[in-house]
């Protein structure tokens, strides 16, 4: 298994965002895989949705690698700069979107959990959010998937506890309904999504 030291996180913006797009793409696809997301993407589907990252000049992305091999990466944007259907529930609740900025993925291989670099990668995150002055709000929204999934492993934790230790709260307000291809299915189906939020006194 893979030792902290060896990880170096980097800031991705702008043009060097743009080159690490098929990298970060490979990533979503091979960790998104897993449980709760069963997610069956394709590279020509993930470039595509990575766009948006590339062409907001105030988006991020962290990314750790071991080597010259991207091993994990978490994406931060400002929400007012995403698609329309990230931006809905906070527009049906009134709330500012020029205020809120979204954390997109948080995605890191097998063999690199357990040594921090979650935390590492909400660190950047907010950092890049807390650089702008006008936000006071950070979010990410989480798929709901029932406790008794049949492809639910019996060691699953969820990710809850970590969220609410770095200050986040799940919004029952807030929440979205996203499509996508679940391994072995032949077409999309919608998936409940659960906002969870940070407020920033500025």
């Amino acid at each position: 298994m893979a030792a902290t030291p060896q990880i170096r996180i980097a800031k991705l913006r702008g043009a060097e965002l743009e080159k690490a797009v098929p990298d970060l793409a490979r990533l979503r696809i091979e960790v998104f895989r897993d449980f709760p997301y069963l997610y069956e993407g394709t590279l020509d589907y993930e470039k595509n949705y990575l766009q948006v990252y590339v062409k907001s000049e105030r988006a991020a992305v962290i990314a750790a690698y071991d080597g010259k091999k991207m091993v994990g990466a978490a994406t931060a944007i400002p929400l007012a700069d995403d698609s329309d259907y990230i931006q809905e529930p906070f527009i049906k609740n009134k709330m500012d979107v020029s205020r809120i900025f979204y954390f997109g993925e948080s995605v890191l291989l097998k063999d690199y959990r357990g040594h921090g670099l979650g935390h590492k990668f909400f660190d950047g995150r907010e950092e890049v959010a807390l650089s702008y002055p006008q936000f006071n709000i950070t979010t990410f929204c989480a798929v709901q998937r029932p406790e008794d999934h049949l492809m639910r492993p019996k060691d699953y934790r969820p990710l809850d506890e970590f969220w609410k230790k770095r200050g986040y709260h799940k919004d029952e307000s807030l929440k979205a309904t996203f499509s996508w291809k679940d391994i072995g299915q032949k077409e999309e189906t919608p998936k409940a999504m659960t906002y969870w939020l940070r407020e920033w006194k500025r």
